[in-house]
């Protein structure tokens, strides 16, 4: 037979619950300890002392005493509980998870159980398995406003955008003074590309509790409009609160790069570095606008500490613009030895034109025939005598509030800041849904081309850019490519009249351009004379110029990119 457990008289158990009750937890841990030696089977004292720990933060005490507890109880929906709790205290996630799991298996029906899992599965990034535990929570539960917003997490990190903001409708429905419900459903609609829903989403946020975070959201929401002003106004307000900001000032100075106020700019990108020396972006753009201004060899290192998208290519621009031919080739070589599936633009670019310099084969594989994929057609809604949507496409052209982008490119003209296919504009929107049309239609044709540009042409047709450049007489954009696109095109709203024969106006392809070392003039050149309504579609690698005009009516076209998810490299 067994020992028979004696239990501590209430003489002995009341003093120490109502040390615990008073907040008194050391004197309560002292009193177990010394009752347990006269009474170490007492399931009582094991529980007081074990609470007392957890009431001083002694997680892992606290964690063996109720552990010590269950072995003598057996395992109850309480004890679960608590050592689910302490399991998270001691950050031990997935026990903790286990824990709660054992609870539910005895009250199913328990909804703060389920939330108390999927945050802590939150927590570890199981997001997944986060969304069901909400979802199970709120079905119990439909009034448990925190499960809507978590559950709102979890989809948005899945990148389940349409579902996450439908989450966080109901948050805020629920709670219409949370915040943070508020942000977080702006960054879902901006994800989705509905800038003017994000928009007033953040100015809900702000009107509740301003925080920096919301003031950064809304000015690059506001700079994807195209609306510069109002981002300047938007980051400024988060460094008023938050001076040391690494990522304000760099997007602060993207902005004001946009502008045209170049050593704005760059004074910008610098207070972003000495906050925070490894932030990526701002040396990336430091980069970039030191290459803008000739300055090659100090622009190299700001590319190589970023390690961001392009860099590698970046660098090769600089070496070769710079006049360091032979580091240049031994780069180049490697580069085309480490990116195996030659997937950058601006390296097919650089490669093509050495090699042609060269009069060598090019061992880049991207696009090594550029020209054999510039297509020249039209848009049949907007080519149409009297057609409704150019007549509306002008109009909003004239009359959208979008900022001017500078760049030093363009000549007697003006480019639209933000992405113009993802503005609210219906006649935008009319014209993306055709372009995408056009570009599947592109795509399929050269599908089974022997390039990379072609095997590997973005599965998704989503326009990473676009814009309007406005011309008038005199016009032109000097020869460039879209080194962040893969597919890039242009459509004409309208275009100046020409005499026969001329080319003014025109857009002209080649492989020499932007100032390149040319040690002959042996490039291919094309030149494409569209119509209003055409469309036009060739590789981002290729150079392209705007020939000048000098004919008194404007030129109006939209150009645009396609380009796969970014990726660092």
């Amino acid at each position: 037979m067994p020992p028979i457990v004696r239990p501590p008289p209430p003489a002995e158990v009341q003093p120490l619950l109502q040390a615990l009750n008073a907040g008194q937890p050391e004197r309560a841990e002292a009193g177990a300890r010394a009752a347990l030696l006269r009474y170490p089977q007492a399931p009582v004292l094991h529980s007081i002392l074990a609470s007392a720990l957890a009431a001083q933060q002694k997680w892992v005490a606290a964690l063996d005493g109720y552990t010590r507890l269950e072995q003598l109880t057996g395992p109850s929906f309480e004890l679960h509980c608590q050592l689910a709790q302490l399991n998270a205290q001691c950050n031990r996630p997935d026990e903790a998870v286990r824990r709660y799991r054992q609870a539910l298996t005895l009250q199913p029906t328990h909804a703060e159980l389920q939330l108390n899992v999927g945050m802590l599965l939150s927590g570890i990034g199981r997001h997944a398995e986060a969304a069901e535990s909400y979802a199970r929570a709120l079905a119990i539960k439909p009034s448990l406003t925190m499960a809507h917003y978590n559950h709102g997490t979890a989809l948005q990190a899945l990148g389940r955008w349409d579902d996450a903001a439908d989450a966080y409708r109901r948050a805020v429905a629920a709670r219409p003074d949370h915040a943070a419900s508020h942000g977080n459903l702006g960054a879902v609609l901006q994800a989705k590309g509905d800038l003017g829903a994000a928009v007033e989403s953040y100015q809900r946020a702000l009107a509740i509790g301003p925080h920096p975070l919301l003031h950064f959201n809304l000015g690059t929401a506001y700079r994807n409009q195209g609306r510069l002003e109002m981002a300047v106004t938007s980051f400024e307000a988060a460094l008023a609160m938050q001076s040391a900001y690494p990522d304000a000032w760099n997007n602060l100075g993207e902005v004001l790069r946009d502008q045209g106020r170049f050593d704005d700019a760059v004074a910008c990108f610098e207070r972003a570095l000495q906050q925070s020396a490894d932030t990526a972006e701002a040396h990336y753009n430091l980069g970039t606008v030191l290459v803008d201004g000739g300055r090659f060899d100090q622009a190299i290192p700001h590319f190589r500490q970023s390690a961001l998208r392009d860099w590698h290519d970046r660098v090769l621009l600089c070496l070769y613009k710079g006049g360091r031919p032979d580091a240049f080739h031994l780069e180049l070589q490697q580069r085309l030895r480490e990116e195996s599936g030659h997937r950058a633009p601006l390296l097919a670019n650089l490669s093509a034109h050495h090699a042609a310099s060269l009069g060598v084969p090019d061992d880049c594989r991207f696009c090594p025939n550029p020209m054999d994929f510039v297509h020249h057609g039209r848009i049949d809604e907007l080519a149409a005598p009297g057609s409704d949507l150019l007549a509306a496409l002008i109009h909003d052209v004239a009359s959208a509030e979008i900022a001017a982008r500078r760049q030093g490119r363009l000549h007697h003209g003006e480019q639209s800041a933000g992405n113009l296919f993802k503005r609210p504009e219906a006649s935008f929107r009319t014209l993306a849904a055709l372009v995408t049309d056009a570009v599947a239609r592109y795509r399929q044709h050269h599908a089974g081309a022997a390039c990379v540009y072609a095997s590997e042409f973005p599965k998704e047709i989503a326009f990473s850019s676009s814009w309007f450049v406005k011309m008038r007489t005199g016009g032109h954009l000097t020869s460039h490519i879209h080194e962040t696109g893969w597919l890039s095109g242009v459509l004409y709203l309208a275009m100046p009249p020409r005499s026969a024969g001329s080319q003014e106006g025109c857009i002209e392809f080649s492989t020499d351009g932007d100032g390149y070392p040319k040690p002959h003039d042996r490039f291919p050149v094309q030149v494409v004379s569209p119509a209003v309504g055409d469309i036009v579609l060739f590789p981002s690698s290729l150079f392209h110029r705007t020939i000048p005009f000098s004919a008194a009516q404007d030129r109006i076209c939209i150009a645009f990119d396609v380009a796969p998810a970014v990726t660092a490299r």
